[in-house]
């Protein structure tokens, strides 16, 4: 473990109001971090401001105090006004770029000091402050440390958000990123009155009719290169409209075509609005697939990464992804 910055602490100890906020289209780790972070500051008397681009996402609706964020930025502003100069603090959770705070990024890096805890491998540096650690396996396990090293309360609230943080991102505890400290880290929170089992009730029994169908429909484009190396899904935007579903109903998809015996990537393209398709890779093994999206822009982890192209379709989008990924894995 990589020393927590003492400056960062520092800020957070002298500030009476702060911000938090995320990346969009934000996954468990990224709502747990932010609900967890904030449950914690709020026990030491601190005003948070829990700020999201959109409401939470119904995968996502049974953490504590989701209900509390907020999405008005004019809320923000008059949140920030009223601390008062110097006692005012922001801090990005879980967000690799800069440009994945989205259209309020601006105003939201105004808002200084801006620190930023993060543990994305491919991490774009932004803020006033970073504190990066790309082998943790997950920004809930950063910001337990951070209490820890604050001497603050973790209460079962917090214990809760900060576990479904950790569990999401290591896919239960199963990929290589969970490291010894990780599962300390994940006793002490059920010793705090964590339930496993209840956690993986609302994450993985949590579908609607309409996420059903759509991973239907999903799972019937798989494709399979690279002699069976690589494992290929696609969602439109008209999957989208036929099912009633929503974007965040696709999380998790990716990881059934990694499921795959002989694949070493998964790759899923998603057609977000007409013209822009994201892409997520998922990797086994040794194939850097942040590499992979770092030549197309994006960043992520070794095993876990993504990226996006705007303004082509999704055969032209197939055809350059396919290309680096078979001379990734050559």
């Amino acid at each position: 473990m990589k020393k927590i910055p003492e400056r960062i602490v520092e800020i957070l100890n002298a500030a009476t109001h702060v911000v938090l906020v995320t990346h969009i289209h934000p996954d468990g780790d990224a709502l747990g971090s932010l609900l967890g972070l904030a449950d914690i500051l709020e026990g030491q008397g601190k005003k948070v401001f829990r700020y999201l681009e959109e409401p939470v996402s119904h995968l996502y609706d049974f953490l504590p105090d989701c209900d509390l964020a907020e999405t008005d930025m004019a809320a923000l502003e008059r949140f920030v006004a009223s601390a008062g100069k110097g006692n005012i603090a922001s801090i990005s959770l879980d967000c690799g770029d800069c440009d994945r705070l989205g259209d309020a990024k601006r105003d939201l890096l105004g808002i200084s000091p801006f620190v930023v805890i993060d543990h994305h491998h491919g991490h774009r540096a932004f803020g006033d402050l970073l504190w990066l650690e790309s082998d943790r396996s997950s920004t809930g396990e950063m910001v337990y440390e951070l209490a820890q090293v604050m001497g603050a309360q973790i209460s079962i609230k917090a214990a809760f958000a900060l576990y479904v943080a950790i569990s999401t991102d290591t896919g239960s505890f199963r990929y290589e990123n969970t490291s010894a400290r990780t599962l300390r880290i994940a006793a002490d929170l059920v010793a705090s009155g964590v339930r496993p089992e209840e956690v993986a009730d609302k994450v993985y029994d949590n579908y609607t009719i309409g996420r059903l169908r759509l991973m239907e429909m999903v799972l019937a484009t798989l494709q399979i290169f690279a002699a069976g190396q690589v494992g290929l899904i696609q969602v439109s935007a008209e999957m989208f409209e036929r099912t009633g579903a929503t974007a965040g109903d696709v999380e998790g998809f990716v990881n059934y075509p990694r499921a795959l015996r002989s694949v070493r990537v998964a790759v899923f393209l998603k057609e977000v609005t007409k013209g822009t398709i994201s892409v997520s890779l998922r990797a086994k093994g040794d194939c850097d697939v942040a590499a992979v999206a770092a030549s197309f822009g994006g960043g992520g982890h070794r095993n876990a990464a993504g990226f996006r192209f705007v303004d082509k379709t999704m055969e032209d989008v197939q055809k350059e992804v396919l290309a680096a990924l078979e001379k990734a894995l050559a």
